[in-house]
């Protein structure tokens, strides 16, 4: 067994360091690794800190990568980490890294970023096998921890009880990926290879985009929803509702331009929308995003598309596409009750990136591809 650990540490300092605080040290959010027999094998001191005044950003990035005699090579990282390039993606650009142990104590927030989606798509972009241990304070709103692999998790999510929960699941040495892997049966469906017909053609063909489930069926209204904006997660996301049984829709934002065909087998009394973001994130934190997202609003009026949301009835079954211009694309979908979903086929189709999914299990509450460009930070 190997042990990691989060911690506050310090580390000594000269004043002929121009960076060294008044007092003589700096302190670091620090993991630490131990050993099967106690050895202190590895330390990572958190480099992306997040209103943490407590410590100092350490003045070069630590990489930190441990081996392990039962699973081969771990990477490590911390809480808002997760969220930028360097450590976290530079970590896995070394192929032999096929799990990360990430410590955080990341305060939820939905529709887009509850700690299970962003652990639980990180999962799934890299391939890897995700170990999340994230602190349980409820009423800060922190909670949430899983052993995510790409096609499945094992999470816990409680905002209601003030005791812990200790995770424990087998996963592969090897993790099986899903990105690009066809659905479960190796193959795609015919309705999906319809779909990409219109990806091929003119994008925008509402005749092609009916022609995915109506064959023979009545044809829907094409007449184009209103398009509507809203405040989700401190951004300003251009939206259009999802309204009636099944449709085409697209909304774009700047060069961004997002799809959805969808289909549900009963109308339920919730008002869905489909938004596009595609901009610098600047409240706590400053991030490029690029975001095409399903969500279900708080309410029935548009200025409630974005509210944090947890139960939902309604059931879709969708392709959700964009012409995002980053390759580092985390798939987010959540449905009623906090619970995860997997995708049923991911990835890239004539410059663009979609995510497929019928068969929920509840109502769907987020569906969601979340871009990041590093470059533009």
């Amino acid at each position: 067994m190997f042990l990691v650990a989060n911690l506050g540490t310090k580390q000594p300092c000269h004043s002929s360091d121009p960076g060294c605080p008044n007092d003589g040290r700096y302190q670091y959010n620090t993991n630490v690794v131990f050993s099967s027999n106690g050895t202190l094998v590895d330390s990572y001191r958190k480099q992306n800190l997040y209103f943490e005044a407590a410590f100092n950003t350490p003045l070069e990035v630590d990489r930190i990568t441990f081996d392990t005699p039962f699973a081969g090579k771990f990477g490590i990282f911390t809480c808002f980490d997760i969220l930028f390039f360097d450590p976290a993606v530079r970590l896995l650009i070394d192929s032999e890294v096929k799990h990360v142990v990430y410590p955080t104590a990341w305060m939820n927030q939905l529709p887009l970023l509850a700690a299970i989606q962003i652990q639980r798509g990180f999962a799934i972009t890299f391939g890897i096998n995700f170990l999340a241990a994230n602190i349980h304070h409820p009423s800060l709103g922190m909670t949430g921890s899983g052993i995510h692999a790409p096609l499945k998790s094992f999470w816990h999510h409680d905002m209601e009880s003030p005791e812990g929960h200790l995770i424990i699941a087998q996963v592969a040495k090897n993790p099986q990926g899903l990105i690009g892997t066809g659905n479960a049966t190796g193959k795609m469906d015919p309705s999906h290879s319809k779909f990409l017909k219109i990806l091929a053609g003119d994008p925008y063909s509402e005749k092609d985009a009916q022609d995915v489930h109506c064959d023979g069926a009545p044809k829907w209204n094409t007449n184009a929803p209103p398009t509507f904006n809203s405040e989700m997660m401190y951004d300003n996301f251009t939206l259009v509702p999802v309204w009636g049984k099944e449709g085409y829709l697209r909304v774009c934002a700047n060069g961004l331009c997002c799809h959805l065909l969808y289909q549900r087998p009963t109308l339920s009394k919730e008002l869905y929308a489909l938004g596009v973001f595609d901009g610098l994130h600047t409240v706590h934190g400053t991030y490029y995003v690029q975001v095409c997202a399903l969500v279900k609003c708080g309410g029935l009026g548009f200025e409630t598309c974005g509210q944090e949301v947890t139960e939902a009835a309604g059931i879709f079954e969708f392709h959700l596409w964009g012409n995002f211009s980053t390759s580092y694309i985390f798939p987010m979908l959540l449905t009623s009750g906090m619970t995860l979903e997997t995708p049923d086929q991911l990835g890239w189709e004539n410059d663009n990136y979609f995510l497929r999914k019928s068969g929920l299990s509840s109502g769907l509450v987020t569906a969601a591809l979340y871009g990041r460009l590093y470059e533009k930070d």
